[in-house]
C-alpha cells in the first residue's frame, strides 16, 4: 500500500517536472510516519528538495503535488500541507481494510522480500573455543546471530551459519593441563610442582589436596566442570593415563567433551550451525604460511625486535601490529586474516561478523589487511555486542569468568526456559549493554513478562478460532470475508500496524538490527491484547454474521504477522497457554 502511495507521488512528480520544463532525473520519493498521528499516516517532504531546482517556493511546490495526487486512486482521505512545505497524508479506511485480505492471503510469506536474492551471505557468531560451557554472553551472540540469519533469509539472502573454532593454542594447552591435574587428584596421585613451575610462581601454583601438593596452571580453568571431566577418565580408563602429559590426550578428550556440551546448549536453545570451521585447518593447508607470504610481497610485512608486524599504518590505520612473536607463534590477527581471505575465496558476497565488544579494536586491522590482498574489504561487516549483566532483586549478580563462577547459558536457560531467554537476549540494541532481569524472566504473569505477553497474543488468536467453531461458525478464507466493516478506529490502527511489518522487516535486516522484531512484537501485542480484553465492544463472534466474518478474518492476519515475528526470534507461537 504503502509503495502504491509512492508510486502515485512519483507519477505527480515527474508531470510536474515535466510541466514546469524541469524533467530530467526524478528525485527519489520516500514517506516517513509521522511522530504526532494527528499529521497524518505519512508525510513527504519532497518539495524541500525542489524549491531551487524549480525556482519556487517549497510550500507552492506541496501545494501543487497534493491537488495533482488527489486521492491516489481511492488511497487517500485527505492531503495536507503543513510547515514549510510538508505534505501529510491521511489514508482512506478502505486503503487500510484490504490489506487485511492481503495479509490473510499472504500468511508465513507476508513480509518476506527479495532484496537478498542471489546474494550468498555468511554469518560467523559465537566461535566460542571449547574451553568450556557457554556463558551468558556467548549466548547473546548466539541469539544474536541467529536471529540476523533468520531475518536476512526472510528478506532473500542464502544465509550460511558458521561457527570458528580453535583446539590448539596456549589455551586449550592450559585446558588439558587442568584436566590432567584435577585427574590426578581424582586418583589420589598428585602431581608434585615441576622445576619449572617453581622457578616460575606466576605461571603456576599449589595448592594441597589431602596433603600432597599439585601442580596447577596459575591461569587454569577452575570451574566444576573440569572436575566432571576428570571424574569420567577416571571412569573410563582408571589410572591409564597418569604418564600422559596434559598438551596431549587430556586436551584432546577435554575438547571432545566441551565441544559436545556446546553443541548440546546450542541444540537446546535453537541455534544450529551449517558449517563448523577449525583454525588448525588454516595451518595444515598451509594458508597460515602463503598469507604472511601475500602481505611480505606487498610490502606490509616488516620485522622488528625479533618479531614480524603488519604495517597497518601503510593501509591508513593508527599503528602496526605484531602478526608473528618473537617466539615463532603467531597472535591473532594473523590466522584471522587468513580465515577472513578464506571466507572471501569461498565466494559469498557479504560476510558479517558477530562479536563481542572486546573485538572491535581487531576488526579494522583483518578487514583492512583482506582489502590488500585484493578483496573488496565493504564485504566484510562487523555486528558488535556488548556483554550481559544479570540482575536479581535489584542487585547485580557477581559474575567472574577467572574464577568460573558465572552462570552459564544452561544454566540461565533452566531457571527461565528456552522461549524467554531468547527474548530476553534479543530485545536490545546489539551495542548496549544487556540487563538481563532474573525477576522479570522467571515471572510466569504473561501481563509481565514480555515474551509471555506476545505469546498470549498469538494463542488467543487460536482461542477465538475454537470458541468460532464451537458455535459453528466457518473461518473465512482470504476472500470471504467483508474488510470494510472493521471500521472502529482501534480496528484500523491495528491494520495500520500490520501493515508495517514488511518495512519493520526490510529496514531491520539492511541496519542488521533484529531487535526491532522484537520490538515491533510488542507493540503489535499491545495492540491485539486489550482489543481483545475488550469482549463488549470488539466481540469477535457475534449475531452480525458479516461483522464476524470481518474480525474473524482480522484474527487470521494479526495471528500470521506473530507467528512470523516469533519465528524471525526463534521462538514457539503457542495455541494454548
Amino acid at each position: 500500500m504503502k509503495e502504491d502511495l509512492i508510486k502515485k507521488i512519483r507519477g505527480a512528480l515527474i508531470a510536474l517536472l515535466e510541466d514546469s520544463g524541469a524533467a530530467g532525473e526524478v528525485p527519489e520519493v520516500t514517506l516517513e510516519v509521522p511522530r504526532q498521528p494527528e499529521h497524518g499516516d505519512f508525510a513527504c517532504s519532497l518539495a524541500m528538495g525542489l524549491a531551487k531546482r524549480l525556482k519556487t517556493s517549497p510550500r507552492g511546490i506541496a501545494e501543487d503535488l497534493a491537488a495533482r495526487i488527489g486521492d491516489a486512486g481511492g488511497l487517500l482521505a485527505k492531503s495536507e500541507v503543513a510547515g514549510p512545505g510538508f505534505i501529510n497524508f491521511r489514508m482512506a479506511p478502505s486503503a487500510w481494510q484490504g490489506l487485511v485480505a492481503t495479509v490473510v492471503a499472504a500468511g508465513a510469506n507476508f513480509g518476506a522480500s527479495e532484496i537478498g536474492a542471489g546474494q550468498r551471505l555468511q554469518v560467523e557468531f559465537v566461535s566460542a573455543n571449547p574451553t568450556g560451557p557457554l556463558s551468558t554472553g556467548h549466548g547473546r551472540q548466539a541469539i544474536l546471530g541467529d536471529c540476523l540469519a533468520r531475518l536476512m533469509a526472510k528478506v532473500g539472502y542464502q544465509v550460511t551459519r558458521e561457527y570458528y573454532f580453535n583446539d590448539g593454542g596456549r589455551q586449550m594447552r592450559v585446558l588439558g593441563n587442568s584436566v590432567r591435574a584435577r585427574y590426578l587428584e581424582e586418583l589420589g596421585k598428585a602431581a608434585p610442582p615441576s622445576a619449572e613451575a617453581l622457578a616460575d610462581p606466576e605461571n603456576a601454583w599449589q595448592e594441597e589436596v589431602e596433603g600432597l601438593p599439585v601442580a596447577f596452571p596459575a591461569d587454569g580453568y577452575q570451574g566444576g566442570y573440569i572436575g566432571d571431566i576428570a571424574r569420567d577418565l577416571v571412569r573410563s580408563h582408571g589410572d591409564g593415563l597418569v604418564n600422559e602429559p596434559g598438551d596431549g590426550l587430556f586436551r584432546e578428550l577435554a575438547h571432545k567433551e566441551i565441544f559436545k556440551d556446546i553443541e548440546s546448549t546450542l541444540d537446546g536453545i535453537g541455534v544450529h550451525f551449517d558449517v563448523y570451521f577449525n583454525e588448525k585447518s588454516l595451518y595444515d593447508d598451509g594458508k597460515i604460511e602463503k598469507v604472511l607470504a601475500d602481505l611480505r610481497e606487498k610490502g606490509l610485512i616488516s620485522e622488528s625486535d625479533g618479531a614480524v608486524w603488519l604495517t597497518a599504518t601503510e593501509l591508513g590505520l593508527d599503528r602496526d601490529r605484531v602478526v608473528v612473536k618473537s617466539s615463532g607463534e603467531p597472535t591473532y590477527l594473523l590466522p584471522d586474516i587468513a580465515y577472513h581471505r578464506e571466507k572471501m575465496e569461498r565466494g559469498f558476497d557479504r560476510v558479517i561478523d558477530v562479536q563481542g565488544a572486546d573485538h572491535i579494536e581487531q576488526f579494522p586491522f583483518v578487514r583492512r589487511a583482506v582489502g590488500a590482498l585484493g578483496f573488496d574489504e565493504n564485504r566484510i561487516e562487523l555486528l558488535m555486542h556488548q556483554f550481559v549483566t544479570i540482575t536479581s532483586g535489584g542487585e547485580k549478580v557477581k559474575q567472574s569468568t577467572r574464577r568460573a563462577t558465572f552462570i552459564t547459558v544452561d544454566e540461565l536457560v533452566e531457571d527461565v526456559g528456552r522461549d524467554v531467554f531468547r527474548f530476553f537476549m534479543i530485545e536490545r540494541k546489539p551495542e548496549g549493554h544487556l540487563d538481563f532481569d532474573l525477576d522479570l524472566a522467571q515471572d510466569q504473569n504473561w501481563r509481565k513478562n514480555p515474551a509471555y505477553y506476545v505469546q498470549y497474543a498469538h494463542a488467543r488468536t487460536y482461542g477465538i478460532e475454537r470458541r468460532a467453531l464451537e458455535e459453528g461458525v466457518a473461518i473465512p478464507g482470504a476472500e470471504s470475508f467483508d474488510p470494510g466493516r472493521l471500521d472502529l478506529p482501534e480496528e484500523i490502527e491495528l491494520i495500520r500496524k500490520l501493515g508495517e511489518f514488511p518495512e519493520m522487516i526490510e529496514r531491520a535486516a539492511a541496519d542488521r538490527e533484529p531487535h526491532h522484531v522484537a520490538y515491533y512484537l510488542r507493540d503489535l501485542a499491545g495492540l491485539w491484547n486489550p482489543y481483545i480484553q475488550d469482549g463488549t465492544r470488539h466481540r469477535v463472534v457475534s449475531e452480525d454474521a458479516e461483522l464476524t466474518g470481518a474480525r474473524l478474518g482480522l484474527v487470521l492476519a494479526v495471528r500470521a504477522v506473530l507467528a512470523s515475528g516469533l519465528e524471525l526470534l526463534g521462538l514457539s507461537a503457542p495455541e494454548r497457554m
